[in-house]
């Protein structure tokens, strides 16, 4: 099985799809002996909810985690037990205070403002064709870049400038992907010779250290030289100046080690998640036109009619009221998670709901992108694009169950950035589909790239339809 799936790597969701249908949405796999692979690969939403909730405490990311992704050091996404809960419990006050509830609503707006419409306006008048992945991933870059640090690398401008930071991110994120298929021991092999994937990350860290030092001494500097109560927090505060600050929520002074590891993990969680869900959902939109179309109605409603023709930008507190947009959305993010899958290590023996038994020395894999695609689970329609889905005929958003739609996680690991993520998702899809009508270019081909993110393997070239 693993060389016929090696060969089918490229379309490697596809595959694992196929595979865990005609296998009851849970199967086990193991690989020759010299890999030590043992997996247990599931979609069901029975064995989700008691792997992510029911009986979480036995079912942590684990040691194989931790080394795969030692990148991110000890930070949120790569911790279990009390350190794991010490950390969410900390990132939980700060991002749900009001400051910085404050500072995201701003920003949001000013990035949306100042930073993407500049680009499109320029992409528009010079009829250009352009990487709406990399404009996203621009932009999530430098909106996530400020509410993390406070700090805008400004790397979402008409020049599109190399960004060093972002382009070491990306080849981290290949790396990672590899290590999942990789013996431990070839993938450390290849760490010690510095070759292949393992010679990028090698490359990728030393630059997102560099870089992290750089922010974290350049906040250090700029606290130690002003009061509290001198700076102007009417705009609120950055996530880094919170955490440096902060000490009755800390309980001591957090060391730079740690500030680094924060760092990193916000990053990359807020950078890459939601520019892919931006792209895949722009695309979808773009090959749906009665979508669009609904969605652009939509936002015209809910502006008074003498403005409803009027360029604009809308707010979040407007955005967050607009029930098909959120649907669009969800529904992208149930056919293309921006996570495709997730691993979890069982620490004792276990028997899951779907009746199968898993040991300490087995990984546990749930296929995010395969669930979006089970007849059993989203019925006989789940490879269309249907908003609806997610509004009850009361017109009402439809939630359902975490263990279901995975996209934020769920259970005590739920995703803490979920409000966050909305928040620029959908200001930045209403700025775009109210003010604009873009076009895929003919032929280009989408498709998913090889990574731990869902991205588009040959980006997203679109251009300004007239």
């Amino acid at each position: 099985m693993l060389p016929n799936f090696l060969s089918r790597l490229h379309r490697a969701h596809d595959t694992i799809t196929k595979v865990v249908e005609r296998n009851g949405k849970t199967f086990f796999f193991q690989g020759p002996w010299f890999t030590n692979v043992k997996l247990l690969a599931t979609v069901e939403p029975a064995n989700v909810h008691y792997i992510m909730s029911a009986n979480f405490s036995n079912f942590p990311k684990g040691t194989e985690f931790s080394k795969i992704f030692d990148i991110l050091g000890r930070g949120i996404f790569n911790s279990d037990s009390e350190w794991w809960k010490n950390q969410r419990k900390l990132a939980q006050a700060l991002i749900n205070h009001p400051r910085f509830h404050q500072f995201l609503v701003k920003t949001s707006r000013d990035m949306v403002e100042k930073g993407l419409v500049p680009v499109l306006e320029h992409v528009a008048e010079q009829g250009l064709v352009v990487d709406m992945q990399d404009v996203f991933q621009r932009f999530t870059f430098d909106i996530t870049c400020i509410l993390a640090t406070g700090y805008n690398p400004r790397c979402l401008s008409i020049d599109f400038p190399e960004v060093e930071f972002s382009k070491a991110m990306d080849d981290a994120e290949e790396a990672l992907f590899f290590r999942h298929l990789t013996p431990e021991w070839l993938w450390k092999l290849q760490r010690i010779l510095r070759i292949g994937p393992e010679g990028k990350i090698e490359r990728a860290w030393k630059i997102l250290d560099s870089i992290s030092a750089e922010y974290i001494s350049r906040k250090r500097k700029q606290l130690s030289s002003q009061s509290l109560s001198s700076e102007d927090e009417s705009e609120g505060v950055d996530l880094l100046t919170s955490y440096m600050r902060d000490a009755e929520i800390m309980g001591s002074k957090p060391d730079d080690k740690f500030l680094r590891d924060t760092i990193i993990n916000l990053l990359l969680a807020g950078r890459d998640t939601t520019s892919s869900a931006l792209t895949w959902f722009l695309w979808l939109v773009s090959k749906n036109p009665q979508v669009e179309s609904k969605i652009r109605e939509e936002l015209k409603a809910s502006m008074p009619a003498n403005e409803a023709e009027n360029w604009r930008l809308f707010n979040p507190q407007e955005v967050n009221k607009l029930v098909y947009l959120h649907g669009a959305l969800c529904e992208s993010l149930r056919l293309y998670p921006p996570v495709p899958f997730q691993h979890k290590e069982p620490i004792k023996e276990d028997v899951l709901p779907s009746g199968h038994r898993v040991t300490p020395e087995m990984k546990i894999v749930i296929c995010l992108y395969s669930m979006g695609r089970m007849a059993s689970i989203w019925g006989k329609d789940c490879f269309e694009f249907k908003p609806e889905r997610w509004i009850t005929e009361g017109g009402k958003i439809r939630h359902e169950p975490s263990y279901k739609f995975l996209a934020f996680n769920a259970g005590p690991r739920t995703c803490l950035g979920k409000e966050v993520a909305f928040v620029q998702m959908k200001t930045v899809a209403a700025a775009i589909i109210h003010n604009y009508h873009v076009q895929l270019v003919e032929g280009h081909p989408v498709s998913p790239n090889i990574s731990i993110i869902l991205q588009m393997k040959h980006g997203l070239k679109m251009y300004k339809d007239m």
